[in-house]
């Protein structure tokens, strides 16, 4: 069987709070691990989409508009839609990846914050030089 659900895959999340809402595998966990006993992958994604900036709008106006909110989250494999495309991942953001499997909560939350405005960062640059655009969309259905 072919493995769909792999690193730097765009997913879509299908239920919970981010249903409707595109991601990206950082990291999967095919056999599952002590607290989550499926297979499952630790994701991130854009909670809250940039909205549409015309050339009239002021610089401030075009800043506040084009902030991006992003989510972590370790979800099941059933919930998650692979699409065609891929969104490639900095070192930072793979490397950030292990310390969401420690037994310590405080490190835990504190791996999910690092790694959720490293992820912020990433995806902001990549917004505004214009690459992945269809990421950054707001998915109409």
């Amino acid at each position: 069987m072919v493995k769909v659900l792999k690193t730097s895959k765009v997913v879509i999340v299908l239920s919970g709070k981010y249903a409707g809402k595109k991601a990206v595998i950082v990291q999967n966990y095919d056999q599952g691990t002590s607290e989550h006993p499926y297979g499952h992958a630790l994701v991130c994604g854009i909670e809250k989409y940039p909205m549409k900036v015309t050339k009239n709008m002021g610089e401030k106006k075009v800043q506040k508009r084009s902030k991006i909110k992003t989510f972590v989250k370790a979800i099941n494999y059933n919930h998650l839609m692979p699409t065609r495309y891929t969104f490639e991942l900095g070192e930072t953001v793979t490397s950030a990846a292990p310390a969401f499997t420690n037994s310590d909560v405080s490190v835990r939350t504190q791996a999910r914050k690092d790694l959720r405005k490293v992820f912020a960062n990433l995806s902001s640059q990549r917004y505004k030089g214009g690459k992945n655009q269809w990421f950054f969309t707001k998915l109409r259905f």
